[in-house]
Formats: C-alpha cells, sequence, structure tokens
C-alpha cells in the first residue's frame, strides 16, 4: 500500500462508519420508532425539528470526527426508546442550540412553543464567564439544571439521556477530560438517576463511568465475574426452574429470573464493605415478578418455604417506598451449596416503575393518584426542598449539600402520632426535627427515641419513634453541623447562624477596620468623606455597614480594605502605581496569610496578595499567571506586598530537576538538598520520561532566595543531574 493510498481509504473509513451512524441514529432511523406510538403530525414536528437542528450545526464535528447533528438525534432515540412525548423529542433534538449556537431561546419560542424553549434553556450549562473557576461553574449549571426541573421534571431526563450519549462515546476524548467526565457522571448523573428512579440508565451511566474512571479495576472485576458467572450458570438455571415450579403449583404467574450484578454495584460493595471479589459474588440474584400485590407476599412465603430465610437481611419496601418510589420485596436466603441468594419480588408495574422511575409518567399519562405516579411524587418533594435550599447557599455550597442529599441509604422512623418519616442512614435527632418542621428544629433541646431520653447527636435505626423536646428560648448551635446528615438540616442551620452573626460581623468588622486605618496614620474622618464613595464602588457594595459586615465574616482582610481609603495623592507619592502603599510582610502580623502553592513565593521575591474568603491573604510572586491574571479580573482583591525585614522561618519552593535515569540518582539529589540544611516535603517523578531521564519535582523548605540559590548550586553539581531550576 503506497503512502497515497492512505487519505483515500481513510476518508473510505469515515463515509462508511458515518453511513452506520446514519442508519442507527439518522432522522428515519429516529421516525421509525416514534410513529409506533406518536401520530403523524407529531412526527413531522420532529423533522421539522431536526432540519432546524441540521442548519444550525451545520459545520460542526464531534471529537469521533461525526456530524454533531447525530449526537442530539442520539440522545432524541435514547428517548424515544423510553416512549417520551414529541416535546420532549424535540428539544432533545436541539437541546445544544442555544449553548454551542447563534439560535436564541425566543426563536425556538416562537417556532416550537415555550415548553420546547424551556426544556432547551433548562439543559444548557451555565455560561462560564472569565475569571469564574471549573468548580463554581459546574456548581452554577447543576443549580440551574436542578431549578429548572423544579418547573418541568422533562429537563433532566433529556440531560441524563445527553450524559449517556457523551458517556458511551467518551473514547474520543483524551484521557485527562474523560475521567473528569467520569467522575463526574459518578457522584451528579448517576445518582441523579438513581434518586429518579431511572434504573436502567442509572446502571448503564455507572458501568460506563467505572470503566472510563477506573479501566485496569473494571478489566479485573469483568474477568473474574466471567469466570465466576461461568461456574454459577447451573446453580442459576436450577434454581430459577425450582422456584417457577413451586409458583405455579401455588397458583401465582411468575416470571423468574437469575440476573447478573452489574460491575459498579459489585465495586462498591466491596469497597463499601472492605470485602474480597469471592464474597461479594457468593450472593446470586433472583427477580420474581408478579400480577398482584398479595401474590408478592404469597411468593415471599413459597421462597422462604423453600429456602431459610436470613431473617436481618429482609426490607419491605412495597410498604415502606424507598424516597425514589421504589417498590418490591427484597429477601436473602441460604440457597443451594451454602451459597446466599438475594431474591427481590415486584409486581410488573412496580417492575416497569423501577426500571423507568419519573419516565413512567410521561409514557402513559398516567394521573396524579395511584402507585404509578409515586416515583413524580417523589421527585417533586425532593426537589421543592432543593427549592428552598437554593436561595440561602452559594453556588458551590448547594452542590456540595446535593451531593450529599444524592446518596439516601435510608431508615425508616415514626413520629409519636404514628406518621414514618425517610431519613438517611446515619440521620440523628437534630434531622429528624427539621424533617417536621424547620422551627422543630430551631427550637429542639434533646430527644425521646423510643422512651428513653436521648442527646441530639444520636443516630436513628429502623423503626423506632422519636419525639422532639424542645424549648423557648432554644436556637440552633453551630456544633450541630458536625453530625447532621441531611440537607434541609445543615441548611436551615447554616441560614440561622448567617443572620444572627450579621450584626456581630458588622460591629467587629468596624472595629478592624477603624483599627487598621489608625496603623495607617489616617483619622477616622475618611470613612465619612468622599474615599467611602469610591471603596463601596470598588467593591459593588451598597453601604458602609455591608462592607463592615464582609470584614467581620472574614471575607474581607481590614489591611487590605483599609489601605484604599488612602488619599489617591499620597498613594501616588508612595508607589509608582496606584494599588495603594505596600503591605509589610513577615508572616505572622495577625493576619491569616498562605503562600500560592502555583508559585511558591520566597522572601526576596517580588509579591502581591489577594484576599480569599475562609483562607485570609493569599501571597503570590508578582510574575504568577494567576496573579497577572486575578489583577486584570479583580484588581480590588489585589495589594502589592514587600517582605519585612525581619521576616524569617521556613518557606516552600519548588525545584524541578531533569536526572540521568540511573540507580540511586533520586537517593543522591534527596542527600544532597538534605546537605543545604534544606528539608523535603513533597517529591513527584513525572510518568513522561524517556529511558534515559526522569523528570523530578522536590518541594522544599527553604529560608529565602539566597538559600534556594545554594541548594541549586549543590543539586546542579552531581554527575546524575543534567539540569535543575526552580519553576
Amino acid at each position: 500500500m503506497t503512502r497515497q493510498q492512505l487519505p483515500v481509504i481513510g476518508r473510505i473509513g469515515n463515509a462508511l462508519r458515518a453511513q452506520r451512524v446514519a442508519r442507527t441514529f439518522g432522522i428515519d432511523a429516529l421516525a421509525r420508532v416514534l410513529e409506533t406510538y406518536m401520530t403523524a403530525d407529531q412526527v413531522d414536528e420532529v423533522r421539522r425539528a431536526h432540519a432546524l437542528g441540521q442548519q444550525v450545526h451545520s459545520g460542526q464535528m464531534r471529537s469521533s470526527g461525526e456530524p454533531y447533528i447525530y449526537h442530539p438525534l442520539a440522545v432524541a432515540r435514547i428517548l424515544a426508546e423510553m416512549r417520551l412525548d414529541h416535546v420532549t423529542i424535540i428539544a432533545a433534538i436541539l437541546h445544544d442550540a442555544i449553548e454551542d449556537t447563534e439560535v436564541t431561546k425566543e426563536e425556538l419560542a416562537a417556532d416550537f412553543g415555550d415548553d420546547v424553549a424551556e426544556l432547551v434553556d433548562g439543559v444548557s450549562k451555565f455560561d462560564r464567564a472569565e475569571g469564574v473557576s471549573r468548580a463554581q461553574a459546574q456548581a452554577e449549571s447543576v443549580r440551574k439544571l436542578l431549578m429548572a426541573m423544579t418547573k418541568d421534571l422533562r429537563v433532566i431526563l433529556i440531560k441524563l439521556a445527553d450524559r449517556l450519549h457523551n458517556m458511551r462515546t467518551l473514547g474520543a476524548m483524551e484521557d485527562k477530560k474523560r475521567r473528569r467526565k467520569a467522575r463526574e457522571t459518578l457522584e451528579v448523573y448517576a445518582p441523579i438517576a438513581h434518586r429518579l428512579g431511572i434504573h436502567f440508565l442509572r446502571v448503564e451511566l455507572e458501568e460506563l463511568a467505572f470503566q472510563n474512571l477506573y479501566p485496569q479495576r473494571y478489566r479485573v472485576i469483568e474477568r473474574s465475574v466471567r469466570q465466576q458467572l461461568g461456574n454459577s450458570r447451573k446453580t442459576i438455571a436450577e434454581i430459577e426452574g425450582r422456584l417457577a415450579r413451586a409458583l405455579r403449583d401455588e397458583g401465582i404467574g411468575a416470571t423468574v429470573v437469575g440476573r447478573q450484578k452489574n460491575l459498579y454495584s459489585i465495586y462498591e460493595k466491596m469497597r463499601r464493605k472492605k470485602l474480597k471479589l469471592p464474597s461479594v459474588m457468593d450472593i446470586l440474584g433472583f427477580r420474581v415478578i408478579v400480577s398482584k400485590v398479595d401474590e408478592c407476599y404469597r411468593a415471599l412465603g413459597m421462597v422462604h418455604h423453600i429456602y431459610r430465610p436470613i431473617s436481618e437481611l429482609f426490607n419491605d419496601y412495597i410498604a415502606n417506598p424507598k424516597s425514589n418510589g421504589y417498590q418490591s420485596l427484597h429477601t436473602t436466603c441460604m440457597g443451594p451449596h451454602g451459597r446466599k441468594i438475594e431474591v427481590q419480588i415486584r409486581t410488573r408495574e412496580m417492575h416497569h416503575i423501577a426500571e423507568s422511575g419519573i419516565a413512567a409518567h410521561w409514557q402513559y399519562k398516567l394521573g396524579a393518584s395511584g402507585q404509578q405516579n409515586a416515583p413524580e411524587t417523589r421527585a417533586r418533594e425532593w426537589l421543592s426542598s432543593l427549592f428552598e435550599l437554593q436561595d440561602s447557599a452559594a453556588a458551590v455550597d448547594f452542590f456540595e449539600t446535593v451531593k450529599i442529599d444524592l446518596f439516601p441509604d435510608e431508615v425508616y422512623v415514626f413520629t409519636p402520632k404514628g406518621k414514618i418519616l425517610r431519613m438517611p442512614r446515619g440521620a440523628t435527632a437534630v434531622d429528624f426535627a427539621y424533617a417536621v418542621h424547620s422551627e422543630l428544629g430551631d427550637r429542639c433541646v434533646a430527644a425521646r427515641i423510643d422512651q428513653q431520653l436521648e442527646p441530639l447527636s444520636a443516630e436513628l435505626q429502623n423503626g423506632q419513634t422519636v419525639e422532639i423536646i424542645t424549648a423557648r428560648h432554644a436556637q440552633p448551635n453551630a456544633a450541630w453541623l458536625n453530625f447532621v446528615k441531611t440537607a434541609k438540616a445543615r441548611s436551615s442551620i447554616r441560614h440561622y447562624l448567617r443572620n444572627q452573626r450579621t450584626d456581630e460581623a458588622i460591629r467587629l468588622g468596624k472595629r478592624l477596620l477603624e483599627r487598621a486605618i489608625r496603623g495607617l496614620n489616617l483619622t477616622g474622618n475618611v470613612l465619612r468623606g468622599e474615599a467611602v464613595e469610591r471603596v463601596l464602588e470598588l467593591y459593588k457594595l451598597d453601604d458602609l455597614e455591608a462592607l463592615y459586615a464582609e470584614i467581620g465574616l472574614g471575607k474581607r482582610l481590614a489591611p487590605v480594605v483599609a489601605r484604599h481609603f488612602v488619599p489617591e495623592s499620597e498613594a501616588e507619592s508612595t508607589q509608582s502605581d496606584r494599588d495603594g502603599p505596600a503591605l509589610a510582610v513577615q508572616g505572622t502580623e495577625g493576619l491569616v496569610l498562605n503562600y500560592g502553592k502555583c508559585c511558591h513565593p520566597l522572601p526576596g521575591d517580588e509579591i502581591r496578595g489577594h484576599v480569599s474568603a475562609g483562607r485570609g491573604l493569599i501571597i503570590h510572586r508578582s510574575q504568577c499567571r494567576e496573579a497577572m491574571h486575578g489583577v486584570r479580573v479583580a484588581p480590588q482583591d489585589w495589594i502589592p506586598l514587600v517582605w519585612s525585614e525581619e521576616v524569617e522561618g521556613h518557606f516552600g519552593a519548588e525545584l524541578r530537576v531533569k536526572a540521568l535515569n540511573e540507580r540511586g540518582a533520586l537517593a543522591a539529589i534527596a542527600a544532597e538538598i538534605a546537605s543545604a540544611d534544606s528539608s523535603i516535603e513533597n517529591v513527584q517523578m513525572s510518568d513522561r520520561h524517556d529511558d534515559e531521564s526522569a523528570d523530578i519535582r522536590f518541594v522544599i523548605a527553604v529560608g529565602n532566595r539566597t538559600h534556594l540559590a545554594q541548594v541549586l548550586r549543590r543539586v546542579r553539581r552531581l554527575s546524575v543531574v543534567a539540569r535543575a531550576w526552580r519553576t
């Protein structure tokens, strides 16, 4: 084959691949699925949406090399197989239109109606502005998505289908992005699918994320499971046949299926319970599906008649449904050959809801009553609780709270009047009090659990009856945050404390700012002059009390703020730039000081500082990329700094060494660093090295730039060192 033939063959391969994708995910393939449950007019509307999508995404390609339009069509196909309505399918085809093209929400509303426009806008990610971190942007996107869900649950169905197709096609992405997407899927999207009861989506998302995040672990478990199942196939068939015959003889029409555990659930069980693989794989799983609820309990009796039950491993999720509406009987028995078997018993309706969750509502247009609508009811209860949280928390705090709320391994407890409340495992009496009512939580002082007086930190167990004891003048305690488990309790406590602290913060902030101003030889008059307006405009605050509150709450540092009250003429006379006089840094002058890990500043470096809420003043080298970017984006938060003449102590510095790949090279370098009176705090060897050399990074403790230079001279003298420099 000649080199000239290769591009031609590559184009032919891409063309054949595109034809295969079109046959599977093209509009004609989608239409064939839709025609099985939609009217002709609705299918025509979907085709019209595809025409617009194809037009606005024209020229856009995916990482795999396919035309971009195949992605929204694949998302629509996933939803069509769930039998979602035509509005959802149209929104799925156009779900990236607002985010990735010039189409506006108003144009979509004019063409396809307000419902489609709202769904597409709800799915669109938060527009990441300059200076906003990836974590903040992700938190804002999740908040936006969940708030859109409170208006229309179909938003999350589109987003989950979008994420599922992205996970199916992760292979074309670079490793770092693939792992980041996989981690986000395990932390956010798979738990949301579980919370909404969409079992099949959750399982596939978990499997794909596990495969991409931990490929080696996935391969090991997959190989072991395949081998184990080969040995168990005869036992599974034996149990299926015996259960089916016994139920048939009892007059119960049932479907009995032995099932394979998904690999991620095996891995999680091993990790959570610290088990070895043979211990997890020793449990065989079976599902018994019957017609009526009473047959579930009759079938349970038959199972227990054939195989001895393990009493502590029984759960009745029919009488006590899970938070996502899931219903089933779970029992574990001793099967043949001493192997444990897990049996789930449910009706066909319960099975359908267990697999589809809230999607069942749109599939069959069920009414508001009846057990079939339970997942939607549970979902709306959960979303309404999130709606209460979102106004009282910053985006990142809200995101962390949601993640905690997405893993509700549950217990069931009773109020004194016999009402059942579902609580996450590990929940305490305080969580229970806030679950009943916010005022009850604010005033609780103790709890009576099963008639016994218990502290508020007592963890609740299944079946307990809990009574909360209150006092008129009681109030939430910050120490409660150390043991509460529910998002509502955590958010309510923080909200109360935040409001209570505002007045104290204002008084404290005023004292700190006045003291800092006196330290600059200024009078208190500057807090009543034109400088106030200038500083308030700089920080974008409404009044002086708001500035005091931010200082008192630790969001801003008084010495930094005080420098902005220096008259401009004075500032210019002391320094060439307009940032105000420099603050002398000793390392311990009452401020909360931290040193940037991105640049590791040392005494002798030219430095700047910026304020970080909760971390104090962060010091960077002036030429640090983060410092230069920060000064451009938020100059009010950055001030020039100088090292005090009395500064002493040890500071971290990062060295990068390119060394010969020889035995003992690392030990020789470490010994030379130690001989220069420096200690090693961290060392990393890069994966990127050839057979002849290795790239090593050290974080060492030195007193100043001079000390660092001495260390570098010693290291460079070594024969195994090709190059050494400070990063």
